[in-house]
């Protein structure tokens, strides 16, 4: 990453909305782990000032994140991607390298890690749901296909939006489904990938009286106590993580990308701890 030559690197997180992430939280707690001199806060951005925006964060020799609904556009807008980045279309992380805007998608890994501590048996062989097709639901697919799922069922509002994403990244093992067509069906996994949950009022994405058996559910979005779906899953007895666990594999990846290692993984996990929304 290069240097700031006026004042600390500034990082920041964007996105519309963007008042619920507690990035800045667990990356504050991160920089002063590691007592470096720099800032880090949230950002709302139209798409339109994206790239804008990406690029004078870079220029003050820091970067950021991205989150929804900018990380196909935040993709579009870098100099160099990484193979995560190009085989998704969505970037989450960015920086500046030699003048050029770099980015990456550490989304999978923070997935992967998250499911992980969810299923430690992994998802090999298992059937999953995945609820939505934006950017956090690319970086889903590409994790639990490499690990081997054995189908995963996509079901999203736009019909074509989840078809071209089962296309581009689920090879032979994901289908476009429909919740009408999966009553009483039974999944390893429920991956909930879409925006709602962010606001207090949404109603649950899907009704788990609807399904059979869940062996366990990961929310990508969070909220103060848990989201709604979390929430409901719990008290069916059922395994279940908001997407804190998510944030924070993800965000220790870009804290890496940054500056390097030792990456302060406690204290981000501290952090989020006690922070709400």
């Amino acid at each position: 990453m290069s240097t700031a030559t006026h004042g600390p690197p500034r990082f920041a997180v964007l996105g519309k909305p963007i008042g619920h992430s507690l990035s800045p939280v667990m990356q504050g707690a991160a920089l002063r782990a590691r007592g470096i001199d720099a800032t880090y806060r949230a950002i709302e951005v139209e798409s339109d000032q994206v790239e804008r925006t990406m690029r004078e964060l870079a220029g003050s020799g820091g970067g950021g994140n991205v989150t929804v609904p900018h990380k196909g556009v935040a993709a579009a807008a870098l100099d160099v991607r990484t193979p995560e980045v190009e085989r998704t279309g969505a970037c989450n992380t960015f920086w500046s390298e030699g003048g050029r805007l770099h980015g990456d998608n550490t989304d999978i890994a923070g997935f992967r890690a998250a499911l992980a501590r969810l299923l430690p048996s992994g998802i090999r062989g298992e059937r999953t749901l995945m609820l939505g097709a934006g950017g956090a639901a690319r970086a889903a697919l590409v994790a639990l296909v490499d690990d081997g799922a054995r189908e995963v069922v996509v079901v999203n509002r736009s019909v074509d939006r989840a078809r071209r994403l089962v296309d581009r990244l689920g090879g032979n093992v994901a289908r476009v489904g429909s919740l009408g067509s999966l009553h009483g069906a039974d999944f390893r996994l429920l991956v909930q990938a879409t925006s709602l949950g962010l606001r207090a009022d949404d109603p649950l994405p899907v009704s788990l009286d609807d399904l059979g058996a869940i062996g366990g559910v990961l929310d990508l979005v969070y909220g103060p106590s848990g989201t709604a779906l979390v929430r409901a899953a719990r008290e069916r007895g059922v395994p279940a993580l908001d997407g804190r666990e998510m944030l924070v594999q993800q965000g220790a990846a870009a804290f890496r990308r940054w500056f390097g290692d030792p990456v302060p993984v406690d204290a981000m996990r501290a952090a989020l701890a006690v922070a709400r929304p």
